[in-house]
């Protein structure tokens, strides 16, 4: 009896394990076709810092690749009166203007190189090629005395240095930060304005003392100082590196990323054009002084500073998309209105309100995409594609403007109206790329 007792529960046992071991079985079934229900592109979660003295440094680091990015692209404007005074007189504007063209387009189109080489994880790769190549071009621009020199030395490869510098400066920033990310964006990219004042202005003031070539050396060697600092104190962060496709198709099956993109490169074919032609304009239309008239750039880049820094802050609160877009408007209302303008007073108040507002859409644009990216991984590409586009206007947009003016007679009509026009098609399709982000509720954070 008792060894019956024994076999019964021995074989209770054995049912139990049994049943367990199903139920377990049951279990991990459901847990895989959990898995395999889930979608396999959703991004993980990633730990922002949004602060603290590492993420901070990064900040700063790149507010130097943005002065020695941006900044000197800002600079040309004085370069270009420069030399249609002196050492490219023989030289039409229009010409003279492709090599600042040439700096922007190389800027920005080979982001799409760049972006995916960053994704790849060679941040410090991009930043050593970059700082050389506007370093030695710099260098090489203060011996040449051709246009062909000039456009190789100051165009192309200090374009491409830049380019090089651009993407890391800005994809960093978004492995930092997220609640404080346009913010943080808006004080890197306001180095751009900064190196837009201090690089003219060092130019405009030692080159009648110590010749071109030396002050654009000087230049050379700021520029080589304040890159030095990014190599000592940037960190990158986030996902391990990972191979990367140049393009990124599933970013233009998104409505919203392909208006924004359409709206960049419309937005950079007019929005420079002040930039590059508003010393000339307030000689020959206001007859404002040659000093004040040099002195306008490095206002329109002060202005800007401002602009950048608080549109972002805003933009934290209430989405880039939402800030953006009515000041890309206001910006091609100010545009038109530049045609009223008739003296010296009035040309200062323009470039005040054009900087300000202007400033917002080259700082606005890089968190507007991170706004767009979903999944971080794919950051750099999407950024590089957009910049890529937004190239291409803003290689098109000055030369233009340069052929359908005219400076002899001081007739700038149809460069103003190109550049409202430009900007404020711009308007309309951020506009629409808003809409389709979150609809036509003005409350909600887009």
């Amino acid at each position: 009896m008792a060894s019956d007792r024994i076999s019964f529960a021995t074989l209770q046992v054995r049912e139990r394990g049994s049943a367990d071991d199903v139920s377990v079985k049951q279990e991990t079934i459901a847990l895989d076709k959990d898995a395999e229900s889930s979608p396999a592109s959703a991004p993980p979660e990633i730990n922002f810092p949004d602060g603290g003295t590492i993420a901070w440094l990064q900040v700063v680091g790149s507010f130097f690749l943005f002065f020695n990015s941006w900044g000197i692209i800002n600079t040309f404007g004085a370069f270009q009166t420069y030399y249609e005074g002196n050492l490219l007189s023989a030289y039409s504007p229009s010409t003279i203007s492709w090599v600042g063209s040439i700096q922007g387009f190389l800027l920005l189109v080979i982001g799409v190189m760049t972006g995916p080489i960053f994704d790849m994880g060679y941040f410090h790769s991009l930043i050593a090629v970059g700082s050389f190549m506007v370093v030695f071009g710099m260098m090489m621009t203060s011996l040449a005395t051709e246009y062909y020199q000039i456009f190789l030395a100051q165009g192309l490869c200090v374009g491409l240095g830049a380019g090089c510098l651009f993407v890391p400066s800005v994809v960093i920033l978004a492995t930092y930060f997220k609640k404080k990310r346009s913010f943080a964006t808006g004080l890197a990219t306001s180095g751009s304005s900064i190196g837009g004042v201090i690089y003219p202005t060092v130019f405009h003031q030692l080159q009648p003392k110590i010749g071109f070539g030396w002050a654009t050396r000087i230049i050379g060697f700021i520029a080589l100082a304040t890159l030095s600092i990014c190599f000592i104190i940037m960190r990158t962060r986030g996902h391990p590196p990972a191979k990367r496709q140049l393009i990124d198709k599933s970013a233009w099956k998104e409505l919203p990323y392909p208006l924004f993109t359409l709206a960049s490169f419309f937005a950079f074919v007019g929005l420079y054009i002040p930039f590059f032609y508003i010393s000339a304009f307030a000689q020959g239309k206001t007859g404002a002084s040659a000093e004040l008239a040099f002195y306008l750039v490095p206002i329109l880049n002060a202005a800007s500073t401002f602009g950048r820094v608080s549109a972002n802050y805003l933009a934290d609160h209430v989405g880039t998309l939402t800030v953006i877009t009515p000041c890309t408007f206001i910006s091609g209302v100010l545009a038109l209105c530049w045609i009223a303008v008739h003296d010296v007073g009035g040309v200062v108040v323009f470039a005040v309100l054009y900087g300000f507002f202007s400033g917002t859409i080259v700082s606005l644009s890089p968190s507007t995409v991170a706004h767009l990216t979903p999944d971080m991984k794919r950051m750099g590409g999407r950024m590089g594609m957009n910049f890529s586009i937004s190239g291409l206007g803003l290689l098109i947009g000055s030369p233009i403007a340069g052929t359908i003016l005219n400076l002899e007679t001081h007739q700038f009509l149809k460069a103003q109206i190109f550049c409202g026009v430009m900007v404020l098609v711009a308007g309309v399709a951020m506009g629409a790329a808003r809409v389709s982000k979150a609809g036509w509720d003005l409350r909600a954070k887009a």
